[in-house]
């Protein structure tokens, strides 16, 4: 079996992994299946970066720039507050930090961006555990 079929299979046993978590989750869970995801996208596209695999590099990139666009646009602006406007701060400058690595490869920037979700990722954590 090739590299690439095994890549693929990957691929589909995690969508539908995921498809099952999400299904049963709660807003919050909901949340972090979206950062365990996006987590784990960061660190499939740095191991692209390292293998000099600039096409699946990319495919991996846009789909973490997609799920920090779609945790943007659930934020609720109306009721949550300061709280809300700095997620959507820190969101953006995801967004901005990945299209950078896109072009420049830079890993520094990758593992910036990666901290900073990890730290997010564990305040939602924090939340989901508090709400019981």
């Amino acid at each position: 079996m090739s590299n690439y079929n095994l890549n693929e299979s990957y691929d589909s046993y995690r969508s539908v992994d995921l498809e099952a978590r999400a299904a049963a989750a709660s807003p919050y869970q909901l949340v972090l299946v979206l950062f365990d995801g996006l987590l784990d996208e960061l660190a499939r596209a740095r191991g692209h970066i390292e293998a000099k695999r600039f096409e699946q590099k990319g495919r991996s990139l846009e789909k973490c720039l997609n799920i920090l666009n779609g945790l943007s646009s659930a934020l609720d602006y109306d009721n949550g507050g300061e709280l809300v406007h700095e997620l959507a701060r820190l969101y953006d400058y995801c967004i901005y930090r990945l299209s950078d690595v896109s072009v420049s490869l830079s890993l520094e920037g990758l593992d910036e961006v990666v901290k900073l979700l990890g730290t997010l990722r564990e305040g939602w954590d924090a939340v989901n555990a508090q709400r019981g």
